[in-house]
Formats: C-alpha cells, sequence, structure tokens
C-alpha cells in the first residue's frame, strides 16, 4: 500500500515566499513582481518588505495568488557596522488572509516611522525591544508563530552565521536551504548542511528555496536575482487557505530547477519519481547516506531507497546534470504510520 509524502490531490504551484518590492529596498513595485512572475510561470508570491508589512491582495487573481508577510531582521550592532556585524533575518509569512497585523512591532525603531500609517499593528501590545541574541530572536519566533504566521530562517551564510550562532534558534517553520540573491552574490547558500544540523538536534522543519530578490541589476545579465531559487507547493487549489494548510504540512518541495513529481512509502521503501535527473540522493539521521544513478541512460527520474526504522529522519534530493539540485522537507521515522525496511540477518 502507498503511503504519499506529498499529497496526490491537488497541484503543485511554484512560489517565490522571499522578496522586496518598492515598498523597501527593491526597485519593482508590488505589481510589476507579480507581473514578471506569473509570465514565468509562476502561481504566487510573498512580498517580504523589510520590517513593514502590507497586503497586496488586490493584485491576487484567478491565476495567481499574493501572500502577506514581512522580513524582519535582528543585526549584532543594528547597522552601526553592517558589514561585520552577525544578522538574523526572518521571513514570517501570514496564514490567514485576514491577518493583516504586523507581529513584533516597534513604533520609532527599525524601519521608517513616517510610514508606520501603512502598517497595521496593535495598539495595545508595547513595542517589541530587539536584541542579537538568541533569547530574543526565539521569542519572537514564539511571538509571530502564536499570532499565525508561518515563520523561515533565512540565509544563514550571508548573516555571517555559523553553527554555534543558529542552532540556538527554536521553533521556526522551515529554513531556506537556498537563498538565489545570496547565492549569485557569491556566498555559498545552498544551506543542505544547516538543515540537516537543525534535524539532527530534532528542530522538525521544513526547507524551502528562494530567490530574495530586489531586481536593481540589468534583467539580461546573469546577476539578476530573480528565477533562481523557488518552492513548489502541492495544494487543493490556489486560494490563501488551501496554501496557508500546504505550508503549515510541508506539502511541498524546494529547488533550483528539478522537479519532483512524486514521493511516496511502500512497503518499506522510499519511491521518488523526478524529472530527469543525474543522481538522487537520500540523506538518513547517521552514517548511511545513499545515492541511486542510471548507469544505462544517464538519466535517472524514479529512484528507490529502503528506509529502517532506525534512520530518524531521512529526505531527498534530486541533482540534475548542471548541479542545481531540488530538496524535500524531511521526515520522521517516528511519526509515519508505515512499515519500514527490515534487512535481512
Amino acid at each position: 500500500m502507498k503511503h504519499y509524502l506529498l499529497p496526490q490531490e491537488g497541484a503543485f504551484y511554484k512560489a517565490n515566499l522571499h522578496s522586496h518590492s518598492t515598498v523597501s529596498d527593491g526597485t519593482l513595485t508590488p505589481e510589476e513582481m507579480k507581473n514578471l512572475y506569473k509570465s514565468r510561470g509562476y502561481s504566487i508570491l510573498c512580498c517580504t518588505d523589510h520590517e513593514i508589512m502590507i497586503p497586496h491582495h488586490d493584485l491576487t487573481d484567478e491565476g495567481f495568488l499574493m501572500l502577506t508577510g514581512f522580513e524582519l531582521g535582528f543585526d549584532e550592532n543594528w547597522r552601526t557596522d553592517f558589514l561585520d556585524a552577525k544578522v538574523c533575518d526572518l521571513c514570517v509569512i501570514a496564514l490567514d488572509k485576514e491577518n493583516i497585523t504586523q507581529p513584533c512591532f516597534h513604533r520609532t525603531k527599525y524601519h521608517n516611522p513616517e510610514r508606520n500609517s501603512q502598517i497595521c499593528f496593535d495598539e495595545a501590545e508595547p513595542d517589541f525591544e530587539r536584541e542579537y541574541n538568541a533569547d530574543c530572536i526565539n521569542t519572537a519566533i514564539a511571538k509571530c508563530r502564536e499570532k499565525g504566521f508561518f515563520v523561515t530562517y533565512n540565509h544563514p551564510t550571508w548573516s555571517l552565521e555559523h553553527y554555534e550562532d543558529y542552532i540556538k534558534y527554536k521553533g521556526m517553520n522551515a529554513m531556506e536551504i537556498c537563498n538565489y540573491s545570496s547565492f549569485i552574490d557569491g556566498y555559498d547558500e545552498y544551506n543542505s548542511k544547516a538543515y540537516d544540523d537543525f534535524l539532527r538536534k530534532e528542530q522538525r522543519i521544513f526547507c524551502i528555496a528562494t530567490d530574495d530578490n530586489h531586481n536593481r541589476r540589468d534583467p539580461a545579465c546573469r546577476m539578476w536575482d530573480s528565477f533562481g531559487a523557488f518552492t513548489m507547493i502541492k495544494a487543493k487549489e490556489l486560494t490563501y487557505e488551501s496554501v496557508s494548510e500546504a505550508l503549515v504540512n510541508g506539502w511541498f518541495y524546494a529547488s533550483q530547477g528539478p522537479e519532483i513529481y512524486g514521493l511516496w512509502m511502500e512497503d518499506g521503501r522510499l519511491h521518488v519519481e523526478c524529472s530527469p535527473a543525474d543522481k538522487v540522493v537520500c540523506t538518513v539521521n547517521k552514517r548511511r547516506c545513499m545515492s541511486r544513478y542510471n548507469e544505462q541512460t544517464g538519466e535517472i527520474t524514479h529512484a528507490v531507497f529502503e528506509i529502517l526504522k532506525t534512520d530518524g529522519f531521512f529526505r531527498v534530493t534530486v541533482i540534475d546534470k548542471n548541479g542545481k539540485k531540488a530538496d524535500t522537507n524531511a521526515f520522521f521515522t517516528d511519526t509515519l504510520d508505515v512499515p519500514y525496511f527490515e534487512p535481512e540477518e
């Protein structure tokens, strides 16, 4: 019997969950970004402008969904020596279309106070004072989660954060396994090692891939920071409610290009169907990494892995001939009600 890890019902919708418009430091208006991404086959965009959350529901149409969110930043020196400062940035995405109240708000700091009239915030809430330390960051994550937001941890390499910094963060929904803007700027912003670090410390989080685009360069040049990393969301329909349900349940995968069509468990084996790839890798919570190739054709579109109950967690990476990757979320063996492979003694 097949146990589907990505639902059979519904459709995949291509999404960019981290982007910047003219509302903060991007060069395209939200409408221009919507039209640009829609023209390239995307169905979902979230404008996560720095420190300012403004809904753009007027841009949603039958074939395109705008999510509401913003980017919340914690700087070690709060911009006084930014090139040397460690940073923790979080994207905060509303799970309810009607939730337009910005959490962790401060009336005079961290953003342009002149924009207060554009922001909906809870007048009864005290100003949220930020410090660059794990306690404060974890408090912010918890507050945002409590108020109905999906929280992601962003670009640890660009942020100058090391294992001893990021491993203290708790409670986010997901982390960026790839941030394209940082990647094309020269940072090693494919963060599979950091994702595994979190998983091995019992942080049961998801992974996403994003552009984090600002669109400051010529669209014809290789430094254009759109369309390099995306999240494919499997939702029942293209509505705010269905997409939010998919985010909360992890019904998505992260990609730089390759596609994953199916993912299921059957008789103790994990099956992966994907676009033509050079290899498919399965990572588990022990020294038992597995890879699959097709020696005859050089392309693989279906891979099978034996999963043991003792593996703890497992996740899949699809790698194409150009080295671009697609990553599934991790699945934990103590929560899946499926039979596992039992090797012969």
